[in-house]
């Protein structure tokens, strides 16, 4: 027998309304509800929580605060779809890229742990001690020789269906471009000597120059992730165009 709420949607042992919402977040970034599909109607959504308007209101307002949901007057709400934009640097799908080359693509997944944030952790993705932390590293490969390696960190509370995917078969940056809508971005792009480590697994000569792309995405003012993309110097260039701003 489910639970009553009253009108604020609270409940003995916790809020309805957090539920709901992590249930219908769950059902948007695990791409059960693509990109597009309708969300039921504030009443279906009362009838199978069996909660209030209000709560269902504030749930709603919620997803569509974060980008993952558009609310259109008379027809409902809908999945949003994910926004790709940058001012100078777009983010590219590694995946994507290399086979608009008309290269063979290939993924290795290094590592992957879950595990309260560290001090580096909350300072890199501005959250608290407690929060879970999916830490990645991958290679990514471009007619079998090294492209890229890539070291990520995802915030799961800003993201909790990361912890649910297999990122053994899917490169977590073409999941997070595919499922995760994003407001903004930063890049810090510098260059690097390649120590012993990133020698190995990029296959250069240790002290190689290597070209080191630092992104950091925010969705409504919550960091999503932070990535470390290494790339062997000779092979990957940086190119953008874009016209004068109008002042």
């Amino acid at each position: 027998m489910r639970a009553r709420s009253d009108p604020a949607g609270n409940l003995a042992n916790g809020t309805l309304h957090h539920r709901i919402r992590a249930d219908l977040e769950g059902k948007i970034l695990s791409g059960e509800w693509p990109p597009g599909h309708r969300v039921p109607f504030e009443y279906e959504l009362m009838a199978g929580y069996d909660c209030s308007r209000m709560t269902v209101n504030k749930v709603l307002s919620g997803l569509a605060a974060a980008g993952l949901i558009e609310r259109r007057r008379r027809a409902g709400s809908f999945v949003r779809r994910p926004q790709f934009q940058s001012a100078v640097l777009q983010i590219h799908d590694i995946k994507a890229e290399i086979s608009g080359r008309d290269q063979a693509y290939e993924y290795e997944l290094l590592s992957q742990r879950r595990r309260k944030a560290n001090a580096g952790d909350r300072e890199a993705l501005a959250v608290g001690p407690q929060v879970g932390i999916l830490a990645l590293r991958c290679r990514h490969f471009a007619d079998r020789r090294p492209f890229a390696l890539e070291e990520r960190l995802i915030n799961l509370a800003a993201i909790p269906a990361g912890e649910t995917i297999d990122f053994r078969t899917e490169p977590p940056g073409t999941w997070l471009l595919g499922h995760v809508p994003w407001t903004e971005a930063e890049h810090h792009i510098s260059a690097a000597e390649a120590d012993a480590e990133m020698a190995h697994r990029l296959e250069v000569v240790k002290g190689s120059a290597c070209l080191v792309v630092r992104r950091r995405t925010w969705r409504a003012g919550e960091t999503v992730t932070v990535v470390r993309l290494i790339f062997p110097g000779p092979s990957y260039h940086l190119v953008a165009r874009f016209t004068p701003s109008q002042r």
